[in-house]
C-alpha cells in the first residue's frame, strides 16, 4: 500500500483529497504547514490548523503539522513587499508553492518515507511521451489552479498526486457532505492569505516593510505632463482605475509604474494594450529546452482566458512572448503561463514589461 502525505489546509478541496486517496487504499498521512501568523495570533487562510485537525480526526488519518514560518517570510512576504516597493504586482502563491509547499512536503516524505504528496489542487498531472512531467488544466476550468503551478520543478511534479483534477467545485462539495466532512460547505478564501481581513494590501506594506517606502509622488501623462499627486505607489497596479482620485473628466487608467522616478504614468484604456511582453525568470515544465519559436495559448494572470501567442527565448531565462492580439494591461511582475494545444502546460516566467515589437 503506497503512503501519501497529503498538504491540508482546512478547506473541503483538501479534506477531499485525502478522503479519495484513503478510500483509492492509499495510507494517507496529513500535514498542515503553518506558514505564517499575524501579530494577534491569527493562521494563514491557507494553513488553519484546528479546522485540518478536525478533518483528519473524521478521517481517522494521522496528522501532523510543521512549521514553516521563517521560510514563509524568506521566499514569500518578503518578496512581496519589496516587489510593491519596486512598482511590480507579484503572484506570491506561485513562490509559495514552488520553494515554500512542495519543498516543504517533500522533505517531510523523505522523513516519513512517503511514496508521494498531494494537494487539492485543480489540476491533472500527465506524463509527457519524452518522459517529462506536467500539469494539464482541470475538467472544472473555473477552478482550474495549473497557473500557479508554472514554477514546480521536474522532481516536483512527478511525486504529486491530484485527485480533484477530473471534478467540479460542486462535486467535491457533494463528496463532502456525504463522507461527513465537517468543512463541506466552507467558502473559498479570496484573498491574499497573509493579508488580514479588513486591511488593504498596501496597509500590510507599510506595516511590514523595514525600508524603501516611497511616499506620495507624481501622477504623469504619456507625455510627462504633472497630473497630480498619487499617495505612493504600493497603492497602485497597472490596469488599475479605481481610486486614482484625478477630475481628468475622462476614464484614466495606470499604464506604468516608475519606482525609481517615483511616478505613476496614467493612460487611456487604449494605452494599457500591447502585443509582446518580455518574461523572466522562465520555467519550462513539459520540455527542457525552447529552440527556436513555439505557438501557445499564454495567461498573463490567474484570471485572464488566455490568448494565442508565440514564445522564443531571447536569453538564459527570458522569453519574449508575441501575441496575435494585444493584451491588456501586463503588469510586471504577475506570472505569464503558456500551454500547449491540449491545454497541457508548457511554462512560464514573471513579466518583467512590455517589449517593442521583434
Amino acid at each position: 500500500m503506497a503512503k501519501v502525505i497529503v498538504g491540508m489546509s482546512g478547506g473541503v478541496d483538501s479534506a477531499v483529497a485525502a478522503y479519495l486517496l484513503k478510500i483509492a487504499g492509499y495510507e494517507v498521512v496529513g500535514l498542515t504547514l503553518r506558514t505564517w501568523l499575524s501579530a494577534d495570533g491569527k493562521e494563514s487562510r491557507c494553513c488553519e490548523i484546528e479546522a485540518a485537525q478536525r478533518v483528519a480526526s473524521v478521517l481517522n488519518i494521522p496528522y501532523y503539522v510543521v512549521n514553516c514560518v521563517s521560510d514563509f517570510e524568506k521566499n514569500v512576504t518578503e518578496p512581496f513587499i519589496d516587489d510593491y516597493l519596486n512598482g511590480r504586482t507579484p503572484n506570491p502563491c506561485t513562490r509559495c508553492n514552488r520553494y515554500v509547499k512542495w519543498d516543504k512536503m517533500l522533505d517531510s516524505a523523505k522523513v516519513m518515507q512517503a511514496d508521494h504528496i498531494a494537494t487539492g489542487h485543480y489540476a491533472n498531472v500527465v506524463r509527457l511521451d519524452n518522459g517529462r512531467y506536467t500539469f494539464q488544466k482541470a475538467v472544472h476550468l473555473k477552478k482550474d489552479q495549473t497557473y500557479m503551478l508554472y514554477a514546480l520543478s521536474q522532481e516536483q511534479i512527478a511525486a504529486t498526486l491530484m485527485p480533484l483534477g477530473k471534478l467540479t467545485k460542486e462535486e467535491v462539495r457533494d463528496i463532502a457532505r456525504k463522507a461527513g466532512i465537517p468543512v463541506a460547505d466552507k467558502p473559498d478564501s479570496q484573498e491574499i492569505c497573509f493579508v488580514n481581513e479588513g486591511i488593504s494590501y498596501a496597509e500590510y506594506i507599510e506595516e511590514h516593510a523595514e525600508t524603501g517606502l516611497k511616499g506620495p509622488g507624481k501622477f504623469v501623462d504619456t507625455d510627462g505632463n504633472v497630473l497630480g499627486e498619487h499617495q505612493g505607489i504600493i497603492h497602485y497596479t497597472v490596469g488599475q482605475r479605481k481610486g486614482l482620485g484625478l477630475p481628468l473628466g475622462v476614464p484614466a487608467y495606470v499604464k506604468e509604474i516608475r519606482a525609481d522616478e517615483n511616478e505613476v504614468v496614467i493612460g487611456r484604456e487604449e494605452d494599457l494594450y500591447s502585443k509582446t511582453i518580455l518574461c523572466d525568470a522562465v520555467n519550462l515544465v513539459s520540455i527542457d529546452a525552447l529552440n527556436g519559436k513555439l505557438s501557445c495559448t499564454a495567461k498573463i494572470r490567474y484570471q485572464h482566458a488566455g490568448q494565442k501567442a508565440v514564445i522564443e527565448m531571447v536569453g538564459d531565462d527570458r522569453v519574449r512572448l508575441c501575441f496575435e492580439e494585444p493584451v491588456r494591461a501586463a503588469a510586471p511582475g504577475q506570472a505569464a503561463v503558456f500551454y500547449d494545444d491540449e491545454d497541457r502546460l508548457i511554462g512560464g516566467g514573471v513579466i518583467a514589461g512590455v517589449s517593442p515589437e521583434p
